[in-house]
Parts: structure tokens; C-alpha cells; sequence
């Protein structure tokens, strides 16, 4: 199994930004961990994608700013396409979808530099992306648009594998507000798919906003012979009495991410503040990944146990072997809990990764 942590939340989109992360994050994280190899979640942004699988030497030196450093990437992050870090994300995080070219083009470009990235002990590599597009607008036309750039896809990843000798599936991540938001909507929406080169990211956080069971959502998967090609080890925000925690729940209303939110009794919002503003009934589970290890402000709590049974039915069902813990909200944390340095986010992220290897041990034993 490889644990990896997720670099969308560094803010760099060229080829030196990306390599002063390894040095700024990276390199502190692993001696943290005292880990002789630190896997890292890649995040490229659209442009240096397109750069690096046109340029083999490029890629090279990619490779050997990673080996050097006690670095490896078995998994690329293909969901923002790029300006993750912008002040003003929102909605535009799904954009291009899935109907667009452009995502088609990004995504084969992915797998195309993961081929020169993975070590040569990887089975294979996994790329994860949006569950097609942002839910509205969406009707038939649009739905055939996505399922014929799929074929196109799948065609692609199978021509990449062919000429490389690797191959790299692409993971679909469900995610509240989209497409497919749950479990039951992956099965329908990717019937049909060639299931040896796509799947399902399943994102622990979405899972538990989407109030959805893992064991229940795992036999969905299973059912519908969708494999799990990549699990993101994260935990939402959750408030049993949303009410109470109101003005503990404002400190969590930013204006860079989308925190979708909601309740267990089926309403929902796109954001939080506009949870707040209808005051429906709890308890609320938010879109707002919150560091695993650490409890949020109370009264509220994080969804770290919907987190355990997953991973405990993920690690016993041999589901999965790529894992990868996706914080990307350290710099949008209220303001009391957040890091104020680079140092203390690479603690953090350490602390992370030091939980999730501890569970996965735990779970697996």
C-alpha cells in the first residue's frame, strides 16, 4: 500500500515552484517521520502538465529532484485544473469538466508525466478527478458528451500503457453539490465504463457528508464492479446541534473554498454561510477537510469515525492501495487553529500522515 499527502495545498503552479515545495514542505515532513521515503500526492496544474509530457528531459529532471530528495509519486491529484490556491476558488475548481476537451487533454497529459514518475516497485499509478461536472447545467446531451470523451479516455490511458509498459488508471471522485455527489450516483453514472482503466477516488470526507455508510457504500462499488482506485484519508466538519454552534460554525464561512454542507435529514446547501442563513435542522456534516488528527473547535467534532470504519472495511477487503490524505484547507482554518509558518504547516501535515499510517497499521493487523 502507498500513503502519500496531497500537495494541492502548496500554492505552485510552474516547474521551480513545484520544487521549492519539496524543499519548503516535503523534506520537513519526511524528517518528521524519520521515513526514508515520503509519497507525495502530486498536484499539477493544467500548463506545466501540458509542458512536462511534451518534454522528456523535463520530466527526467522531475524525476531526479524527487529521487534525490527521498521523494516518490505513484498518484497525481487531476481535480483542480489550476489556480487551486487563488483567493477566490468556488465553483471554479470544476471547471473544465468532464464535456470539455480540455480535461480530456490535462488528464492523458497526467497520466503521460506519471509514467516517468513511478518507481519501479509500483504496480501501477492512479490519477483522481471531478465526478464529471458541477451539477447544474447537466442534461442528456451533456451526459452523452462526458460518456463519449470516457471512451476517448480509457482509449488514451491504454495507448499510454501500451507504449510505457505502466499502466494508470483515472479515479472519479464523488463529491457533494456535483454529478455524482454519492456512492448510489457512481454506479449509475459510470456504467459501463471500462473498469480496467476507471474507477472511483473515494474521498472519506465526501462519503461521510453524503451521510452514506461505508459498508454499504463499498458493497454499492462492488456491486457495480466499480474498482476503488484511490481512497482520500480525510475527515469533515460535523455539528450534532448546528444551532448551538452557530457562531463557532462562522468562523469556518471563508471566501476561498466551497464548504457544501449537509443535514441528516436530506437538506442541503452549496455553501456554508447559506447553511447558516436557512438554519436547518441538524445535525450538518460541512465540506471543510479538517486536519485527522486534531479535533475541531467545539462543540463541533470531525467525522474521523466515519473515517475508521471505512478504512477498517477498505484495509480488510483489499480494495485499495492507493491512499492519500488530502488537507488542502490549513491556510482557511479559523483563524486560531492556523498554522502560522511554513514550518508548522509541514508539522501538521506530518502529524497527518503519522495518523493515517497508525490506522492503516492498526486496521490492518
Amino acid at each position: 500500500m502507498h500513503l502519500s499527502y496531497c500537495t494541492n495545498v502548496h500554492p505552485a503552479e510552474d516547474f521551480d515552484g513545484i520544487v521549492r515545495q519539496f524543499d519548503t514542505y516535503a523534506a520537513a515532513i519526511r524528517r518528521h517521520l524519520d521515513a526514508d521515503v515520503l509519497g507525495l500526492g502530486l498536484w499539477l496544474a493544467a500548463p506545466l502538465a501540458a509542458e512536462l509530457a511534451t518534454d522528456a528531459a523535463l520530466r527526467q529532471r522531475l524525476r531526479r529532484e524527487l529521487d534525490t530528495r527521498g521523494l516518490e509519486v505513484v498518484t497525481l491529484n487531476g481535480f483542480p485544473y489550476e489556480a487551486f490556491q487563488a483567493p477566490v476558488v468556488k465553483l471554479g475548481v470544476y471547471y473544465p469538466d468532464w464535456t470539455d476537451r480540455r480535461r480530456l487533454d490535462y488528464t492523458l497529459n497526467l497520466a503521460r508525466v506519471l509514467v516517468d514518475l513511478l518507481p519501479d516497485r509500483a504496480a501501477r499509478g492512479s490519477i483522481s478527478t471531478l465526478p464529471l461536472a458541477w451539477r447544474e447545467p447537466w442534461d442528456s446531451g451533456r451526459a452523452d458528451a462526458a460518456n463519449r470523451t470516457l471512451d476517448e479516455l480509457a482509449a488514451g490511458l491504454a495507448g499510454i500503457a501500451e507504449r510505457s509498459g505502466r499502466p494508470v488508471r483515472v479515479a472519479f471522485e464523488p463529491e457533494p453539490g456535483c454529478v455524482v455527489e454519492n456512492t448510489a450516483q457512481a454506479a449509475a453514472a459510470l456504467s459501463g465504463v471500462d473498469t480496467d482503466r476507471l474507477g472511483v477516488c473515494l474521498d472519506l470526507a465526501h462519503l461521510a457528508c453524503a451521510w452514506e455508510e461505508p459498508v454499504e457504500a463499498l458493497a454499492r462499488l462492488r456491486a457495480a464492479g466499480l474498482p476503488i482506485v484511490k481512497v482520500q484519508v480525510s475527515a469533515a466538519l460535523e455539528a450534532a446541534d448546528p444551532v448551538a454552534a452557530a457562531d463557532v460554525l462562522r468562523g469556518y464561512v471563508e471566501p476561498r473554498f466551497l464548504h457544501q454542507t449537509r443535514s441528516a435529514h436530506g437538506d442541503a446547501a452549496d455553501d456554508l454561510d447559506e447553511a447558516l442563513e436557512r438554519e436547518f435542522k441538524g445535525p450538518w456534516r460541512v465540506h471543510y477537510h479538517v486536519p485527522l488528527h486534531a479535533e475541531p473547535a467545539a462543540p463541533l467534532t470531525s467525522t474521523v469515525p466515519v473515517l475508521r470504519t471505512a478504512m477498517r472495511e477498505l484495509l480488510a477487503g483489499e480494495y485499495c492501495d492507493h491512499f492519500d490524505v488530502e488537507t488542502y484547507t490549513w491556510g482557511v482554518l479559523p483563524e486560531e487553529q492556523r498554522p502560522r509558518t511554513d514550518a508548522d504547516v509541514a508539522a501538521g501535515i506530518a502529524a497527518e500522515l503519522a495518523f493515517a499510517r497508525s490506522l492503516m497499521n492498526e486496521e490492518a493487523r
